[in-house]
């Protein structure tokens, strides 16, 4: 076999260099699997992430809009949407375990992983101890497609 050919098949890359040496569109491709008729895996892949603006796109996207992909169908866009969550609720696994939220950055990838799929404003309070781990996160107000009004007290 080519080793050229070797290198633009996304499954056989992950097994000879392991899972961090693909791209964003080839872990899609590997998540796929199959593509359609015409476009193998990896287009189908970039068509998807060019189309969603890219992962974060993909992890905020409903079924219904992935399986309107041509290539991806009910069943690929299952699979997605299953992937997606089981990084959210990796994420809140590890939160729970003691991990800190001790930068913007970390608190950012927790919002954006566990509001990532609202569709409108959501305000949420993040309770933290003193080591800077996570008590609880709570709603506290949910808004419309492009703004949350706020009440700082309750009835």
């Amino acid at each position: 076999m080519d080793p050229t050919a070797t290198d633009e098949r996304p499954r056989e890359r992950l097994r000879a260099r392991g899972v961090a040496s693909l791209t964003d569109a080839e872990l899609v491709a590997v998540v796929l699997g199959t593509g359609a008729p015409g476009c193998g895996s990896l287009g189908v892949a970039r068509t998807l992430l060019a189309s969603l603006g890219g992962v974060g796109g993909l992890m905020r996207a409903a079924p219904a809009t992935l399986a309107s992909t041509r290539g991806v169908g009910a069943a690929k866009a299952a699979r997605l949407a299953a992937g997606a969550e089981i990084a959210r609720r990796a994420l809140r696994a590890d939160l729970a375990r003691g991990d800190v939220l001790t930068s913007p950055d970390a608190v950012r990838d927790y919002l954006k992983l566990a509001l990532g799929p609202e569709t409108v404003e959501v305000f949420v309070g993040l309770f933290l101890d003193s080591q800077h781990r996570l008590i609880a996160a709570e709603e506290l107000a949910r808004g419309t497609l492009a703004q949350t009004s706020v009440y700082t007290r309750r009835h």
